[in-house]
């Protein structure tokens, strides 16, 4: 060590001795060669080419080319927005791509969370995002034009500085970093209703960033990952904070726009609305267009010949890669089973089904790319399935879909599977359905999603076209499935009895459905504007006008011919062969249910359904009374749109609640079966679900209706008296039998009592009040009468029963009418 050290030591004093010695030296050789250069002839260096303001603000970032070019690194986002799409109309849809645990119950990913139609515009040296409305329109070249732009002024939701343009001068450079990394509300993911539930504070920016752009022929497409500040997190609440993955897709609308089709009531269809204000009525013209996909026929002389043409471009739906393996055979066939109406529109081959593309043959596939519409998959509890469509506000062209099954959907499938049809059908008899069986249901519920993407609402009227004896038919059945449209909420036949031999329960694609089809996509030759399409449009609604099984109607719960769930043309008939077969399942609950080593949860949650079943059954019958049926019609034709349900068949249908909604439930009170899920809650549990039926009943807008009905003369009616006195005449049957009155009857005798108080003493509220006014009707005077004549005939018959518990009953009623009768 010593040695080395010297030896460094003895270096560095040569080096100085050098330094010091040759200093004169070393001066002279610098001078030399500075005189040197400068004798030496001089070349001015070449100088490097300036970079233009666009090659700086782009320079070291990745380009890729599409709808708009993007420019990008980790840190930076750069958009050149050609001026040939300034002004143009283009949607922006905002979608969920990943939500954490718990966020709602029916947010998942591939969920739309907002749709708009924007422009981009450049406005004094910057541009401008607008958001558009097509609410109110008018010819451009009407004077009306320049007041619907200026009463319908766009908000601005995003603004812009110009940070270059290329040599040309063909596009703007904008930075759009800064916008997808704020918390934007015009294209926030995260609802205001939810913001406050969870009680977000704040976008923490920090832990947000924007995840990919890419830039496609016609779309562009962002995804982030946003991440907020919450008091109240919906899960991992130790955290403080809210993650999610968003997807922004901005979508070029055609520019050459489609032509609409005009919309007709009488034919059910989602559709688009808007204020026409060059319209040649006297009014504000109120215009609505079908929500349909662009079907146009590959050779148009062989469409009108008749003959099946391919579209140009098919309907295409791909599987989420979440699909499970064993579930993508029936989704494909939900999908494509609409093949058969879309043929009765003149196309085959119109809507495919397509399995997702492989990271090798398709690298940048995304199902949430606005280009695609797909089946997703979502891994959650929520017990449902959706159909929605993003449409072109200007025609109604639907642009793209994304059908949504929840995984748990199907635990209702197998459940109802069980309740509506164990009685007469082996393969339900289980927990573990059989999969053809789940997969058929699957199968059913696709189709019906794809009907709401192809434009088409519910149809609740359509099941009752059918007979109820015709679905005891197994031949008809195993044709026409229950209901001729599965766009109706009737799922599973709950009416075929097990005598019956009925193989099939289950829906599927009916007659309406390739009748609205065929009216909603059938090209019409020679038609090239919407009004000159309106007569062939007629014409064929009026072809089948007289025809029950080409009806539509909603339900808004005083048509009993459109009730969701129901079944059949008599609610009562039909709900009758239904609770005979519920009453059948229940005394094999347990056996059906019952898993070795297993609690008794799955009994317990398959009880209670039944007991939603029975009150469905229930709803259907009560909807008979005050009913009022609906067939639409236009002026020209004949008949009426509205009609009172007749009289025997609500007499029908009270006959049918005093027997199976107000009779004591046995059939419900298996004490074996009890005593497996609870230790005690049965009574009460009765009596609340009766006092729902009896409330439901003695609506203030039933007895409203049953007012009306009398009010017209010479019509034969059940009235407000009749409801009122058969329901008390059933609820108190006892008085005239002498049979002792039993606890649920008890509990449902004071809930009659309480009712008719509320009714004699509360004022109307809320929807009540804007169908009847309670105090200035019938209602309160029938009201006074009836408990007068209950509290009479109590006191002229509590003596035939002579039980304690009758008793003690009755006398109370007694001192409770007396008082609603004379509060002091």
């Amino acid at each position: 060590m010593l040695t080395n050290y010297k030896s460094k030591v003895f270096v560095f004093a040569l080096a100085m001795t050098f330094i010091g010695i040759l200093p004169f030296e070393a001066d002279a050789q610098r001078r030399n060669r500075n005189k040197d250069k400068e004798e030496a002839p001089t070349e001015k260096p070449a100088e490097k080419p300036k970079k233009s303001a666009y090659e700086s603000k782009t320079d070291g970032l990745t380009a890729d080319e599409g709808l708009f070019k993007v420019y990008q690194d980790d840190k930076k986002v750069m958009l050149e927005i050609p001026k040939s799409e300034l002004g143009k109309d283009m949607l922006w849809i905002t979608r969920l791509v990943a939500t954490p645990e718990n966020l709602s119950p029916y947010l998942g990913s591939g969920w739309k969370m907002n749709e708009q139609v924007v422009r981009w515009e450049e406005v004094k040296g910057k541009i401008l995002l607008k958001k558009i409305s097509y609410n109110n329109t008018a010819d451009s070249t009407d004077a009306i034009y320049t007041s619907v732009i200026n009463n319908n002024f766009a908000p601005i939701i995003g603004s812009f500085e110009i940070e270059a343009q290329p040599d040309d001068s063909s596009a703007f450079l904008i930075d759009a970093t800064k916008y997808f990394e704020q918390d934007i509300q015009a294209i926030s993911a995260l609802a205001s209703r939810t913001r406050s539930q969870f009680q977000v504070r704040r976008l923490a920016s920090d832990k947000s960033y924007i995840e990919s752009v890419k830039s496609f022929p016609i779309n562009l497409e962002v995804r982030q990952v946003m991440t907020y500040e919450a008091n109240r997190p919906p899960s991992n609440s130790s955290t403080g904070l809210i993650s999610m993955k968003v997807s922004q897709s901005l979508i070029k609308l055609p520019e050459e726009p489609m032509m609409p089709r005009l919309a007709d009531d009488r034919v059910g269809w989602f559709t688009n609305r808007t204020i026409n204000y060059s319209s040649n009525e006297l009014k504000g013209d109120q215009v609505t267009y079908l929500s349909r996909w662009r079907l146009e026929p590959k050779d148009p002389a062989a469409y009108a010949r008749g003959e099946l043409v391919e579209p140009v471009k098919p309907i295409v739906y791909y599987l989420d890669p979440a699909t499970p393996e064993k579930f993508r055979k029936w989704f494909k066939l939900g999908i494509e089973d609409w093949q058969v109406a879309f043929e009765a529109a003149g196309f085959k081959n119109a809507i495919i089904a397509k399995d997702p593309p492989s990271k090798e043959e398709d690298p940048d596939w995304s199902p949430e790319d606005a280009r695609y519409s797909t089946v997703r998959y979502i891994a959650s509890m929520t017990r449902n399935a959706v159909g929605p469509s993003t449409a072109d506000p200007r025609t109604g062209e639907i642009i793209e879909s994304d059908i949504i099954w929840f995984h748990n959907h199907l635990r209702s499938y197998r459940n109802w599977y069980m309740i509506q049809t164990g009685a007469a059908n082996p393969k339900a008899r289980t927990l573990q359905t059989p999969e053809d069986e789940i997969g058929e249901m699957m199968r059913a519920v696709i189709a019906h999603e794809i009907g709401h993407a192809l434009g088409l609402p519910h149809n609740m009227k359509a099941s009752s076209a059918y007979p109820v004896e015709s679905l005891r038919d197994p031949e008809f059945a195993e044709e026409f499935g229950v209901a001729p449209t599965i766009m109706d909420y009737a799922r599973l036949n709950y009416i075929a009895q097990p005598e019956d031999g009925v193989k099939r329960f289950i829906r599927k694609i009916g007659p309406y459905d390739k009748y609205s089809i065929n009216w909603g996509y059938r090209v019409i030759p020679g038609a090239y504007t919407p009004e000159a399409e309106k007569s062939t449009l007629d014409k064929w609604i009026l072809e089948k006008a007289n025809d029950r099984v080409y009806r539509f109607g909603g339900s808004d719960g005083t048509n009993p011919e459109s009730q969701r769930e129901d079944l059949g043309d008599n609610s009562v008939l039909a709900s009758t062969y239904g609770m005979k077969n519920l009453m059948k399942v229940v005394p094999n609950l347990l056996e059906w249910t019952a898993t070795d080593g297993e609690n008794f949860d799955d009994t317990q949650e398959i009880y209670g359904e039944i007991i939603g079943q029975w009150r469905r059954f229930t709803g259907h019958v009560t909807t008979v009374i005050g009913g009022i049926t609906e067939d639409l019609k236009s002026t020209d034709q004949t008949g009426e749109v509205y009609n009172v349900v007749p009289e025997a068949q609500q007499k029908a249908a009270m006959d049918w609640l005093q027997t199976y909604a107000f009779s004591t439930p046995e059939w419900l009170l298996d004490e074996e079966l009890l005593r497996k899920m609870e230790g005690y809650g049965a009574v009460n549990r009765i009596r609340s679900t009766q006092v729902s039926f009896l409330n439901s009943l003695l609506d203030a807008s039933r007895a409203q209706r049953l007012i009306e009905a009398e009010a017209f003369k010479g019509r034969n009616t059940y009235t407000i008296y009749q409801l009122f006195g058969d329901a008390r005449k059933g609820l108190f049957a006892e008085l005239n039998s002498g049979e002792a009155i039993d606890t649920y009857r008890r509990n449902l005798q004071r809930a009659f009592v309480e009712r008719l108080e509320h009714l004699m003493t509360n004022e109307s509220s809320g929807w009540e009040a804007r169908t009847v006014n309670i105090e200035q009707s019938d209602i309160r005077p029938v009201v006074r009468a009836e408990l007068t004549t209950l509290l009479s005939s109590i006191k002229t018959n509590k003596t035939k029963l002579s039980d304690r518990a009758s008793s003690v009953h009755l006398e109370d009623l007694i001192v409770r009418i007396e008082s609603i009768l004379d509060p002091k």
